[in-house]
């Protein structure tokens, strides 16, 4: 005589785990390149705010922002606070346009032409983004 059980085998248990495998592994793809490029737009979002502030601070100051002429930067932590001081705030303390969750941090660089260029890049990767004085934005490796 033949017992007829109404409980699952142990193979049909086995391809469950690894059909809900396989949808988790690409749902936290999906939404971690969703988090990378919330993090973009956000920061090119900062950067288009401190593009307006150079035109303020070139109204009031003759010059665009750093003093100092140069056609390259290299963004660190403390550039990144300047900018947000010198262009976004009264000159002692400015918002935090650009937090660390971010992951990004910003610097700006003017030529003796008159122009300015304002970069991005990011801490812990390879991201770099670049913003010309006439809005127009460069990515390399994002």
């Amino acid at each position: 005589m033949t017992i007829k059980s109404s409980g699952f085998t142990l193979i049909e248990l086995l391809v469950v785990v690894a059909i809900l495998g396989i949808i988790a592994a690409i749902g936290i793809s999906s939404y971690n390149g969703y988090v990378a490029g919330t993090k973009q737009k956000s920061v090119e979002n900062a950067m288009m705010q401190m593009s307006l502030g150079q035109t303020e601070y070139y109204s009031q100051n003759g010059y665009y922002y750093p003093q100092k002429t140069s056609n390259n930067c290299s963004p660190t932590s403390s550039t990144t606070s300047d900018i947000e001081k010198k262009l976004l705030g009264d000159g002692t303390e400015g918002p935090d346009v650009i937090p660390e969750e971010l992951g990004y941090n910003v610097c700006i660089w003017r030529s003796s032409q008159g122009k300015y260029g304002i970069v991005a890049k990011q801490d812990s990767g390879t991201c770099e983004i670049k913003m010309s004085d006439m809005g127009t934005y460069t990515r390399t490796k994002c």
